[in-house]
């Protein structure tokens, strides 16, 4: 089958495709034809060496990934049989293994998937998405909020846009670019368009403060979900209602969201930070899966060919990604 290996740590061109064996699944596992398999900011860290230290150094070589989407083929021993041929996703977690045509996941692991989900939907469902479940956890969010959202263009910040509009809150979806634009825009074209409050400015725009301003009239967002950080993020924290609540997600611009205690003091502003807490990763997936499947969700995706594993790293690192980005094994 082919594959891609990693067989040093460095820059994106030391993914590889290659041919290598067929994975045979162990004791309570499954092998997967893989349709769909995950890419995530998180694997370019593990891929230049720097993963956070709460990771395991991976072993080389190594095919990375770990979110993969497709069809049970192979069951192994003490496995239940009633996997074979299912619809299923997996976050295979730290064993990787999801960029190539077939990939080895528990069947503890496996979430079934309706006919009616895509592949790419699901596997963005499955990382990205227990991630977005996690932030709407701690967010709060309620028809009567004004919540402003930069990176809305990225895997998660256009999943909690989503969640967002589901859930009757007006959104301010800001995104990095013209080429972003279309994808932001579409962001709830799958929603009651009756029921819909939204507007999506191009963050590279000075002027997009006011041009959000006078979309509001005279109400100012009450959350923000931030995960550029920088100028970006700065700005949005600028134009908050006295009492707003900030989520930090991350910071793709490269520097973390600044916020002090004349901040908090003078403006009752309350921030959380929800990565890194101890949490039900399976009821997560179990939720953002069901998100997708009911129609609250529709991830836009960014897809890739399997050889272009390279390629799709780079969109991530130099903020050109449209959604989440999915690798497609060839048929």
């Amino acid at each position: 089958m082919k594959a891609i290996v990693q067989r040093e740590f460095g820059d994106s061109d030391v993914l590889r495709i290659e041919d290598v064996p067929l994975p045979e699944p162990g004791p309570g596992e499954v092998r997967i034809r893989v349709a769909a398999a995950g890419v995530h900011a998180v694997d370019l860290h593990i891929r230049q060496d720097d993963a956070p230290p709460s990771m395991p150094r991976p072993t080389l070589p190594m095919t990375p990934g770990r979110e993969v989407a497709g069809v049970v083929d192979a069951v192994g021993p003490e496995t239940d049989d009633g996997w074979r041929g299912a619809r299923v996703v997996a976050h295979v977690g730290f064993r990787s293994g999801g960029y190539a045509e077939y990939a080895l996941a528990a069947a503890s692991a496996l979430h079934r998937i309706e006919d009616t989900v895509a592949f790419p939907a699901a596997v963005a469902a499955i990382g990205t998405g227990r991630t977005a479940q996690l932030v709407w956890d701690v967010a709060l969010v309620v028809a009567e909020d004004v919540v402003v959202i930069p990176g809305a263009s990225g895997g998660l910040g256009s999943q909690v846009a989503q969640l967002a509009l589901a859930a009757g809150a007006t959104v301010v979806a800001l995104y990095g670019g013209e080429a972003k634009r279309d994808v932001v825009e579409a962001l709830p074209r799958h929603l009651d368009g009756a029921r819909v409050r939204f507007l999506a400015l191009d963050a590279t725009d000075d002027a997009w403060p006011e041009r959000m301003g006078a979309w509001l009239g005279e109400r100012r967002p009450t959350l923000l979900v931030d995960g550029v950080g920088g100028a970006t993020g700065r700005a949005a924290l600028e134009t908050l209602d006295r009492g707003a609540r900030v989520v930090i997600i991350g910071w793709s611009s490269g520097t973390a969201l600044q916020v002090d205690t004349a901040d908090l003091l003078q403006r009752a502003l309350t921030v959380t930070v929800p990565l890194g807490r101890r949490v039900d990763l399976r009821a997560l997936e179990s939720r953002a899966v069901a998100a997708v499947a009911e129609g609250r969700v529709a991830p836009p995706v960014h897809e890739h060919p399997l050889a272009d594993a390279a390629a799709a790293h780079d969109a991530i690192a130099e903020r050109r990604q449209r959604g989440k980005v999915v690798l497609i094994p060839s048929d």
